[in-house]
């Protein structure tokens, strides 16, 4: 199914932007050896916004290879590095618009389950000094997604992806993304999709009218 091209960690730290101090953990660094992942996180890994990021249902952030060459071309450039888009896994495969919530992954020792989609942040603006990247990530259909782990375990670069179940509602990553922040939506689409158990992580604040669109999280 795929391979797990790299495991990032960093810790909250605090830089400049447009006047302002930002705590992030958005900058990554790829790790030697195995890893153990917890409930909660990688071991050595941490962020900055709890509020929008972390705890059990988003554990662990994964990117895809295949968007990294994407945005190289679309962007221009060729200083990407592992940990690039602020994700923990870098990974060979598993791409956005077709994994689905609640597929079941078996990494290493670890066994994980996909919850849902990147929370769109400028955040990964300022990490990579393009501050429409929130925006592009939904736009272009790239936008990752997280795990929350099942049954803790040690991972490492080089291990086997192997899919272990199916979600139950056979929902995509990228379609659930562009439910959230994508304009052009009814209320009805959102409802239905909010009363699958697998797709109930955002949808109700959402419909509760307690996030925002992409464009306003561009700051």
């Amino acid at each position: 199914m795929g391979r797990l091209l790299s495991v990032n960690v960093g810790l909250p730290r605090e830089v400049a932007w447009k006047g302002e101090t930002v705590r992030t953990a958005i900058w990554k660094q790829p790790v030697k050896g195995r890893r153990m992942v917890g409930r909660l996180n990688v071991t050595g890994d941490g962020q900055g916004d709890l509020a929008g990021h972390g705890g059990e249902q988003r554990a662990v952030m994964v990117y895809q290879m295949d968007s990294y060459r994407y945005w190289e071309s679309h962007l221009g450039r060729k200083n990407f590095e592992y940990g690039q888009f602020g994700e923990n896994f870098t990974v060979d495969g598993l791409s956005d618009d077709e994994v689905c919530i609640g597929d079941r992954f078996r990494v290493g020792s670890a066994l994980f389950e996909v919850t849902q989609p990147r929370v769109t942040c400028y955040r990964v603006g300022i990490r990579m000094a393009e501050p429409a990247m929130p925006a592009l990530l939904v736009s272009h259909h790239r936008p990752g997604f997280y795990l929350r782990v099942l049954e803790e375990g040690e991972v490492g670069a080089g291990d086997e992806i192997v899919k272990v179940a199916d979600g139950p509602e056979r929902i995509t990553v990228a379609a659930i993304d562009g439910l959230l922040y994508l304009p052009g939506h009814s209320r009805d689409q959102l409802e239905e999709r909010s009363a699958y158990p697998r797709t109930q992580f955002r949808l109700e604040e959402l419909l509760a009218g307690n996030t925002q669109s992409v464009g306003d999280q561009d700051r």
